[in-house]
């Protein structure tokens, strides 16, 4: 079963949380801080991640940048603030969900099921370099200077290594999969979260932004993701 890592400061969390997440199944590593937490998410990387955002020594916040420089390993964020910035800030660094404080023991086990499911199929840890054989090359998508292999969860772009979330990979894959077809807020919704998360269209305009990011690092004239205002988004034919 898969291992979840928690770190909060608030040890009542840690307790309940860690209780609900074990009777699932999952194995679950605890942090009380985000310092302790990083050391721990690098050294013994789980395949989920659940920060609370308020911590001591380093903020949720500080530690998903610190994170997101290694791993790409999917977060959940535990806000007890209401702040919509703090909700945009955190999908631009690259959290895959947001659960506010208090919070239904069941929405979280639920919200967790959700990602693990969506990366039962790849490798989320980009470990190593990538080499395409004849066996593999049912589950590659190739458009252009895109190549995303949905098996491997590895996108790259004029043969450099693009990392994307869980999340965004999913995104980009619905857009791909049809080049020149617009795709609505609503159904990159559909296609990037399981029926029972509930994502407003906030969220997927953030997720776009920072795809087009991380594919102008390593090419500053890409353009392929287009936006049709009032519409929707497609990728270019």
């Amino acid at each position: 079963m898969a291992k979840i890592a928690l770190v909060d400061d608030d040890r009542n969390i840690l307790t309940s949380v860690s209780i609900a997440l074990e009777s699932e199944g999952y194995e679950v590593q605890t942090y009380t801080d985000g310092a302790s937490g990083l050391s721990g998410l690098l050294s013994n990387e789980p395949d989920l991640a659940i920060l609370d955002i308020k911590m001591p020594r380093m903020d949720g916040m500080e530690l998903l940048r610190r994170l997101r420089q290694k791993s790409n390993l999917p977060v959940i964020f535990l806000t007890s603030k209401d702040e919509e910035i703090d909700e945009l800030f955190g999908l631009k660094m690259g959290a895959d969900d947001f659960i506010t404080k208090p919070f239904s023991q069941r929405l979280l086990v639920e919200r967790v099921k959700a990602i693990l499911r969506r990366t039962e199929s790849g490798d989320n840890k980009n470990k190593g370099q990538y080499n395409i054989d004849n066996a593999q090359k049912k589950s590659v998508i190739e458009r252009g200077h895109l190549m995303m292999d949905q098996e491997r969860h590895i996108s790259t772009w004029k043969g450099k290594k693009v990392t994307l979330t869980v999340t965004e990979f999913l995104i980009l894959q619905a857009l791909a999969m049809r080049p020149g077809v617009v795709k609505s807020r609503n159904s990159l919704m559909d296609a990037a979260y399981d029926d029972q998360v509930y994502v407003d269209d906030r969220t997927i305009d953030s997720h776009i932004k920072r795809l087009r990011k991380k594919f102008k690092m390593v090419d500053s004239e890409f353009e392929m993701i287009e936006t049709l205002y009032g519409v929707g988004y497609r990728f270019k034919e």
